[in-house]
């Protein structure tokens, strides 16, 4: 299996519902870095998994919708505790969404899965991985 991954950041504001979530229940900011990495099991004619720079454009496009905004204001969340892995699977869906409108180019038709991780911190992160 060959793997790319590319990075990109954002930063988001929300808050949690719940005990467990202890001080996080205060409105409070987070910094993600995010991880997107795609899987395939041969490499196309170029011998590539997919156009890097392409997929890292993507990456930004769908991260700008979440980028220095309060995910409390989201109505799809409304409900719903915007935790770091709750984020990574939306991210993950918008992704492999582009993969399939054809965002990410005719090579991107081979990816067999993919993985999107976000890390809060050097020390914890999480990630939402499955085929497409």
């Amino acid at each position: 299996m060959f793997s790319l991954t590319v990075r990109d950041h954002m930063t988001i504001a929300h808050s949690l519902t719940g005990e467990v979530f202890r001080q996080a229940q205060k409105t409070h900011e987070a910094t993600y870095v995010v991880d997107v990495t795609f899987e395939r099991h041969q490499l196309d004619k170029d011998d590539l998994i997919l156009d890097i720079g392409l997929a890292s454009a993507v990456l930004k496009q769908v991260l700008s919708e979440f980028n220095l905004k309060n995910l409390d204001d989201f109505e799809d969340f409304q409900g719903r505790n915007t935790t770091t892995e709750f984020m990574a699977k939306k991210v993950f869906d918008r992704m492999a969404a582009a993969i399939h409108s054809g965002r990410l180019g005719e090579s991107a038709n081979a990816i067999c899965a993919l993985k999107v991780t976000l890390a809060e911190s050097p020390n914890a992160w999480a990630s939402y991985h499955a085929g497409i």
